[in-house]
């Protein structure tokens, strides 16, 4: 179920992914060796510690298996690829909830890097979430609505651009 799209990713985003799965072929190691510990002691066929151990190890590979794939596709952006005044991936943006009367500082990324958690101090948002697309392209005084559930709109205005 590989898919062959390019992705995009800045360098923090890929060393991102590439840290995650190293943490991932260990906690693999260890399902390994949680389910042979299972086998070795299990005298009931219907064990659910055993069953809980093979499905926690089968989610374990999955995670492997789609970190590697995003990661044989990664293309990485460095910021000089980028046009310093307009917002790209690797972007931080300062915008301005103009509903809310609110400042807030956003680092926009691709769906594959949003999804992995770090210990950012400025939040990721996705390309391709309702305030990430709209934003691609904009450049500092640039203004723009969100459209939200419920029929709710979120006007904001790009207050600066850095990388």
């Amino acid at each position: 179920m590989t898919n062959s799209k390019p992705i995009r990713l800045t360098r923090e985003g890929y060393e991102r992914l590439e840290q995650a799965l190293a943490h991932e072929q260990e906690r693999l190691t260890e399902a390994t060796r949680i389910v042979q510990e299972q086998m070795e002691n299990s005298t009931d066929a219907e064990d659910t510690g055993l069953e809980d151990a093979k499905r926690e190890k089968r989610q374990v590979e999955a995670r492997i298996e789609e970190l590697e794939d995003t990661l044989a596709r990664a293309t990485v952006i460095e910021a000089s690829e980028q046009d310093s005044g307009t917002v790209g991936l690797g972007a931080t943006v300062v915008l301005s909830n103009e509903t809310a009367k609110k400042e807030m500082t956003v680092k926009v990324v691709s769906a594959a890097e949003a999804s992995v958690r770090g210990t950012d101090k400025v939040p990721r948002i996705s390309d391709d979430s309702p305030v990430g697309e709209k934003l691609i392209g904009c450049g500092e005084g640039d203004a723009f609505v969100v459209n939200l559930e419920g029929g709710k709109q979120v006007k904001y205005k790009v207050k600066s651009v850095s990388y």
